[in-house]
């Protein structure tokens, strides 16, 4: 029994979505093989190779893959469960935007069910994952001769990016589908810590009434703690904050060792992706608000006041 994970890195180095995928295919059993898929990849390949817990790495570096389209990330993944025919038990996309996209054109392909968002590996052929956005957890056992899994990051601890020692293993890259060609890429600079990634995170809502006051009252907060700045959908919707910010349901799960929400009053959808920070602080002058139910610690009052206090203690 092998499991092989669907690398996410930038050529250069690997994802930390990787790690969190690589944890969750070790406790699927056997052993860990990870597929790196891109041109001039040569060093992310070493980068995997040194993951803990990997016991070989699939180098695949061609032209075809440089830009990460899904048609052609799917069929270089066929391509080695192909030639491994058997070999793979199963196969594990960190749940992200790439990962999202190529897992279920596999899934279809190898005519299985994909099972998405897992956050817990029962057994080999039993996982869990969230439905109804967080409030019930379903467990869904699968028959399927090769399980297609997306791992939701934050359910499973990062594994050790060093200390590892696995062979790497160059193959040839699929062929461009022809399906789909790459056009251009906006990339957003930030000298902020990658939302999804970042240790602690402040996240500002509706109540903060601007995106002047948004900037105001968040920024200080965040440069005192280097942290990251997040937003309620309402805050985006509203205009306060850009959508790559959004938090929750519909915008990024994250899972910092410090969330500290500021005017969000806590909808369902929130919650959803924010609730298995390690330490929830709020800070809410409406005591009946629903953010309040998953904090670790609340204040009640107006943030207007608390957060620059917070940040002149600090």
């Amino acid at each position: 029994m092998t499991s092989l994970v669907i690398a996410e890195h930038d050529n250069a180095s690997i994802k930390s979505a990787t790690l969190n995928t690589v944890t969750a295919a070790v406790a699927c059993g056997g052993d860990v093989h990870v597929l790196v898929a891109g041109e001039n990849a040569g060093a992310a390949a070493a980068a995997a190779a040194q993951i803990a817990g990997v016991a070989k790495v699939i180098h695949a570096d061609g032209a075809s893959l440089k830009d990460g389209l899904a048609e052609n990330l799917a069929a270089q993944v066929l391509a080695i469960v192909e030639r491994g025919a058997g070999h793979y038990s199963h196969l594990l996309f960190p749940s992200t935007a790439s990962g999202k996209n190529a897992a279920p054109r596999v899934a279809a392909k190898l005519d299985v069910a994909q099972i998405s968002d897992i956050t817990k590996v029962d057994s080999p052929d039993t996982f869990e994952r969230p439905i109804y956005a967080g409030n019930a957890i379903a467990t869904v056992q699968s028959s399927d001769a090769v399980k297609v899994l997306t791992v939701r990051t934050t359910g499973f601890d990062a594994a050790a990016a060093t200390g590892g020692a696995a062979a790497v293993e160059t193959v040839a890259a699929a062929a461009d589908s022809g399906k789909s060609r790459f056009v251009g890429r906006e990339v957003t600079k930030n000298d902020r810590p990658e939302l999804t990634a970042a240790k602690i995170i402040v996240s500002g809502g509706r109540a903060l009434g601007s995106a002047e006051k948004f900037q105001e009252v968040m920024t200080p907060l965040a440069d005192k703690l280097g942290a990251a700045i997040g937003a309620s959908r309402a805050a985006v919707d509203a205009g306060y904050a850009p959508n790559d910010l959004q938090v929750g349901q519909t915008g990024k799960i994250v899972a910092p060792q410090l969330y500290i929400a500021c005017g969000i009053s806590g909808a369902i959808q929130h919650l959803a992706g924010m609730k298995d920070s390690k330490v929830i602080v709020a800070i809410n002058k409406d005591p009946e608000a629903p953010i309040f139910s998953v904090a670790d610690y609340g204040l009640e009052a107006d943030l207007f006041q608390a957060v620059p206090e917070l940040v002149k203690a600090l």
